[in-house]
């Protein structure tokens, strides 16, 4: 279900109901009835039939009571802060399954809602941001991955080392993985200005990435969970058209419990 395109629709419906009633079809109401008294026909009508013959009709008191709360929506929704939630693992431990989490709409410029085209120009994706995007192959479902990769960036993945411009990507053992888990180890990694935590499993070979350059106007994305992500390393990368936003911050938490609000942070 395309939610944004559902809002668009719904705001153009109630704010159209009301901009016909208030430029045809309430004052043709009332000039109905100011005809009636007139010709004498509303003789002796009392102030309870008086009032009912000029109440709006039910799709235009919905439409009124509806649209600026609409209107709102999509305005926050489109050009501020959109929620979202993490329905898979690929983010761990940054982000689990079961976040909601907060995305800033307006980081890498504003975009129209629906189409997705950039309208005003304010910022772009840096290196170990944490980007929710359309996925390429699958427009209508939402992605979240770690920048790795700029336009330009020569980008290497071997044996579990990141490489960026020739450079491997520091990063150093913080613990063992998880008790369900002993093989994946807890990894602190240092992406630019950006330091992390990451999960690799040095028994998964996994996905080899011999040196590639990213192009321009696209991305390089990588999950946390780096041996249970499906990334750029397996479909490519992210073209600048499909980015959504920057997630900043994690407000609830919902595995099908009682919502948890005690883990609200940032996300970096």
């Amino acid at each position: 279900m395309d939610f944004a395109l559902l809002l668009v629709v719904a705001v153009a419906v109630t704010g159209l109901i009301w901009l016909l009633d208030l430029v045809w079809w309430r004052p043709a109401r009332r000039a109905r009835l100011t005809a009636d008294v007139e010709a004498g026909t509303t003789e002796g009508i009392d102030p309870a039939a008086r009032e009912k013959a000029l109440k709006d009709p039910w799709p235009v008191d919905y439409a009124r009571s509806f649209f600026p709360v609409l209107l709102v929506v999509l305005l926050l929704r489109s050009f501020l802060v959109e929620p979202f939630q993490i329905p898979s693992g690929s983010m761990r431990p940054t982000l689990e399954v079961g976040d909601f989490i907060l995305v800033n709409k307006f980081a890498y410029g504003l975009r129209l809602p629906v189409i997705n085209t950039k309208v005003v120009e304010l910022g772009e994706p840096e290196r170990g941001d944490v980007m929710v995007f359309r996925f390429p192959e699958d427009p209508s479902v939402n992605f979240i991955k770690r920048v790795i990769g700029l336009p330009g960036d020569h980008i290497r993945y071997e044996d579990k080392q990141l490489y960026v411009n020739g450079e491997p990507v520091p990063k150093q053992l913080l613990e063992a993985g998880p008790k369900e888990e002993p093989d994946e180890l807890l990894m602190e990694e240092q992406l630019g200005e950006v330091t992390h935590d990451i999960y690799n499993n040095p028994r998964d070979p996994g996905p080899q990435v011999r040196e590639i350059v990213v192009p321009e106007d696209h991305y390089f994305a990588m999950g946390d969970n780096r041996d249970h992500s499906n990334d750029s390393r397996y479909w490519g990368f992210v073209p600048e058209a499909n980015v959504v936003g920057k997630a900043f911050a994690v407000w609830m938490h919902w595995d099908g419990g009682l919502p948890s609000f005690t883990d609200v942070r940032g996300i970096h």
